[in-house]
């Protein structure tokens, strides 16, 4: 599934952009160091990851978090044609800087996309015909792209929709609720936005109109809560989280593969 209209990854489609753009640090989730431009010591040269059935065992939990959101086949296929980056003059580095650009450009369209939903109206449209349109054309064009002010941009949108939608929920939004155990905490239309929720305890909770954008669930427990009507939830922030088949998700976000078996460091 995926494709160069979809902002679900297709690696099949990409030259495995993700594997040689970005830095790896083990402190993040990967085995070994390396740096930004370097391909991983995994990718074969089929563009593949020679051990993407067994990465989490191999140490490379990283690798599995991360999301590209389709920007990988749409760098290769659409703006570069089909033209990989293996004998280029720079070594990649140019497809690799726009590569960087289209995959934010695409998470703030899937943010938009969601936002669009909650409260569609002519503003948050052309917002994100603007945002789009950027994500293809010349290389150069995309690279000229001013991320800081889009990004304001899309933030506030985003903020105005979660004001609507949520009303006078409480706010978390930015604070540290690491290690916390929440599930008697009422979370129903609250703001939780860039709040540190790392190894925090929503097991079983009901997350109804809470904004999550860009909180930090890494190793969060949501084995059976209610994330349905989430407000702003990524696909990089469930495969950084814990959770199981009982945990209910918004329309349009996988069940992370590691979520099938337990892991070993949950607590009873």
């Amino acid at each position: 599934m995926g494709g160069v209209d979809t902002f679900e990854p297709d690696c099949a489609r990409c030259f495995g952009l993700c594997c040689v753009a970005l830095p790896f640090r083990p402190s993040h989730g990967f085995a070994f160091p390396k740096d930004a431009g370097e391909p991983c010591r995994h990718l074969d040269a089929e563009y593949r990851c020679s051990i993407h059935a067994t990465l989490r065992e191999a140490g490379m939990s990283g690798c599995t978090s991360y999301e590209c959101f389709g920007a990988g086949q749409q760098v290769s296929q659409v703006v570069y044609a089909g033209e990989t980056w293996r004998g280029s003059g720079d070594g990649g580095a140019e497809m690799f800087a726009v590569f960087a650009v289209v995959q934010r450009l695409h998470e703030m369209l899937v943010l938009l996309d969601q936002a669009c939903v909650l409260a569609p109206g002519p503003e948050l449209a052309r917002l994100r015909d603007t945002v789009s349109s950027r994500t293809s054309g010349r290389p150069e064009d995309i690279l000229d792209t001013d991320l800081d002010r889009l990004a304001a941009l899309v933030g506030e949108a985003l903020r105005g929709v979660s004001r609507s939608v949520r009303d006078e929920g409480p706010s978390y939004a930015g604070h540290d609720l690491a290690g916390q155990d929440l599930r008697t905490t009422d979370l129903c239309s609250a703001d939780l936005r860039g709040a540190l929720l790392i190894a925090a305890d929503l097991r079983d909770t009901v997350l109804d109109r809470t904004d999550l954008l860009g909180a930090d669930l890494r190793d969060t427990e949501l084995s059976g809560a209610d994330l349905s009507t989430s407000l702003f939830v990524t696909q990089p922030q469930l495969n950084a989280a814990r959770g199981d088949d009982r945990t209910r998700l918004p329309d349009g976000l996988r069940r992370p593969v590691a979520w099938e078996s337990p892991h070993p460091y949950w607590r009873a």
